[in-house]
Order: C-alpha cells, then structure tokens, then sequence
C-alpha cells in the first residue's frame, strides 16, 4: 500500500497538507512534526488554547512576591504568589516595548515588578501600573493624556493546583483540573502527589526533536523495555511484569504502570527473542536500587501525562515533574524537577537523590530518550509525505490491562487533533 499523501493537495481550513491520512489516529503523517506553519498553529489551538500547563510548584513561591517564570508553549509567563495567598500569572512582556519583564528564574518582588528597559511597573496581578516620566519633563513629552493604562496589561492566564503543583490556561473554556484529567488518571496523579513536595533538584535538558516525539516517547509503553537495557536487566520495568494503560476517555491524558510481580513462564522471554534490552550488567553500587514501596501498592514504576507537555515520574522512589518546552519544529527543552515530600527521613532523602541517577540526560535508564527522539526526526527528514503506523494493541485509545501497546500514544493523537481542528 502507498502511504504517501499528496503534497499539491492543501487545505488550510483542515491541515498544511490537505485531510488527515486515513482518519485514523493509527497513523501519523511525519510532516506534522517538521511543517513550520503547523508548529505556529500548535502555539495558538493547544499551549494558548483549553489546555494546563504545568508552570510551577506552591513550594516554589510559598510567601507574598515570591515568583517563578516559565513558558507555556512559546509564551514567557510569570507566576507569583499575591498578598492574599491566592496564586497569579500573566505573560512576561512588557506592554511597552515586549521586552521580558522579569529575566531570571525566580525570586521575591514584594509589591511590583518593574521592566529594565523603560521602569514601566506592574502589579502582582499583572496590572500596568507604573510609568517612567508618564507626564513628561516640564510639560514636554510623555504620553497623550487619553493614554488607557488597562489597555495594555500583559495577557492574564488562569491559574489552578494539584497537589503541589501549578498549572495555568489563557482560555476561558479549560475545565476545572479534576474534570480535564478524568477520574482515573487523576487519582493515579494524587496518588504520587500525596503529601506537601519539596524539590531535589532541577536542570534543563535541550533535546534535537520536535515537542511531540517527545510526548510520544513517554507515552510509548512499548518501547520502554525494548530500548532501555536498565530496565529489563534490573526488572524495573519488563513487559513480562504485571502492570498495564490507563487513557482519559478523551485520550490526551494517561497513566502506565508496572507492578513488581514475578514474571513466570515469561521470563525468559526477552533472551529467547534476543533482543538487546536483556543482558548480565550488573552495579558495583546495588544500593541505587534499595527502592521501598512508599504508596503501598507494589507499584515500582508509573509514568503520568497530562495533555499537552506536563509529565510525573516515580520511577521507584524518584519522583519528577518533566515539562516539555517547544523551541521550534525541530527542537525542544525538557525542564527537569525532581521531587521529595517535605516531611522525608534523612535516610529517604538520600534514597532519592541517589535514584535520581536513572533519569535524566545521562541517567542509567533515561539516556537514551535524549537521542532516539534525534534519530527519528533525522530519519523522516525526507518522508513528510509518509505516515508513522502507530498500532501496537489495536487502533483504538483506550485503556488496557498490557504495556505491549500504543494505545496512549493515540490517544494523545485522539486529543491532538481535536484541539488542532484536523
């Protein structure tokens, strides 16, 4: 069969190459992750559109002028914490010339924050309230006396929690949270953001692909003990494993998790396919591995997402939120921040910081997520007009008692073309 899709044929009430390729969220056509046109399309409809967007945690601003800045898609935000405790955030450009209006990453303001450029001002709510020489010098200059400073303020996003976490909408039409996530992954989220967080440690990852084969990856429970030779060797996560899918019924959203159970007769299934993930590796240092069963459910691994680029992690006893940050068709940012409950032993710190050595650009089990993405976007230079086969556990996106599936990974597609229009 040709799965090519005619690239004369173009449609821009649907999309930059005409209608999507079969009406099936089993295929994806790879110009979707190269076309500029789309990619500005994404920034409007998904990041700017009925999404939230992780942009801090509550213990990251916990008193009055304490701030953050982050970016919700490609838009620069604040978030400050308001003198009656209440959480803000608005669009970190200056009204008068756009410039950044607070340049690092965090800190305390007190009562306003004011542009480097110009000395404009503004409130912890955002409000323009502050101009250098409004008036003029000596009755020359300034701006025109009809000048409406509630016109200009920066753009003002929602703002909402779950447990510890921060999340922001510019629309007016998000649901509250608990709605948008569904039942199920929301109880899988409280169920790791169970106590007050404190936070353990934070880079930024720049990663060679586009934003959505990152989400895909952590989507992908397939791949996860095929690629990553750390899991299978440590039986961390191994298909054999009890554990299975769970996709929000509107699809962008999902929880895959692996229960530490005896794998049977499957065990050796890995080596009887020779497939490179097994292998007779061992540490010199066990210890990493000393992992406790601190939610009581024999869950070892379970990976959240929340649609579109919010990831929580437990990985053992590493817990972290990902954020992806798209920086261009072809290029994205991973935020890291690793995750401990305030009222952690000494001991269980410890265990966490030396855990946090599986995750990461160079961790034992997540390094090679930071160049597979890089191998596929090189890999489809040239193939815009084909399609990726997404297929593994059927063409649906729903829920599954198997990791032996990509039933998330259409289901982030489900929920990707809903917000897109296609």
């Amino acid at each position: 069969m040709d799965t090519r899709i005619d690239p004369t044929v173009r449609d821009d009430a649907t999309t930059p190459h005409g209608a999507w390729p079969e009406d099936s969220v089993a295929r994806v056509p790879y110009w979707v992750y190269q076309n500029p046109d789309n990619y500005t399309r994404e920034q409007r409809r998904i990041f700017e559109g009925a999404t939230w967007n992780f942009v801090c945690l509550e213990t990251d601003i916990p008193e009055k002028g304490d701030y953050r800045t982050n970016q919700v898609g490609g838009m620069p935000v604040i978030v400050v914490r308001a003198a009656d405790g209440s959480i803000n955030c608005f669009e970190n450009r200056c009204a008068h010339r756009g410039a950044l209006i607070a340049f690092d990453e965090g800190g305390n303001v007190q009562n306003h924050f004011k542009c480097i450029y110009h000395a404009w001002s503004y409130d912890l709510a955002g409000n323009l309230k502050g101009i250098a020489f409004e008036h003029g010098v000596g009755g020359k200059g300034g701006l025109p006396k009809d000048f409406c400073r509630d016109s200009f303020n920066p753009r003002k996003l929602r703002t909402t929690t779950l447990g510890g976490l921060v999340f922001a909408t510019l629309s007016p039409d998000t649901l509250p949270i608990e709605a948008y996530l569904g039942e199920e992954v929301l109880g899988r989220a409280r169920r790791v953001l169970s106590r007050p967080l404190k936070v353990t440690g934070r880079f930024v990852q720049p990663l060679p692909n586009n934003w959505k084969l990152y989400v895909e990856n952590v989507k992908d429970t397939y791949h996860a003990s095929l690629l990553h030779l750390f899991f299978t060797t440590f039986r961390i996560s191994r298909l054999t494993q009890g554990g299975g899918v769970i996709v929000s019924p509107d699809g962008g959203h999902h929880a895959s998790y692996t229960i530490g159970t005896p794998e049977g007769a499957d065990a050796t299934a890995y080596r009887d396919q020779g497939i490179r993930s097994d292998s007779d590796y061992k540490l010199i240092d066990p210890s990493m591995l000393d992992a406790v069963d601190e939610f009581g459910d024999s869950i070892q691994l379970q990976m959240l997402s929340i649609f579109p680029a919010t990831i929580l992690q437990q990985v053992n006893n590493c817990l972290a939120v990902r954020q992806i940050v798209p920086k261009g068709p072809d290029r994205m940012e991973l935020h890291w921040t690793y995750l401990g409950f305030a009222d952690d032993t000494p001991e269980m710190t410890r265990r966490r910081l030396k855990q946090q050595n599986l995750v990461g650009p160079a961790g034992l089990v997540s390094m090679e997520d930071g160049c597979v993405g890089g191998f596929v976007q090189r890999g489809i230079a040239e193939a815009g007009e084909h399609v990726s086969v997404v297929e593994m556990g059927g063409r649906e996106a729903e829920s599954q008692a198997t990791r032996a599936t990509e039933a998330s990974v259409r289901g982030f597609w489900k929920a990707y073309r809903r917000h897109m229009g296609y």
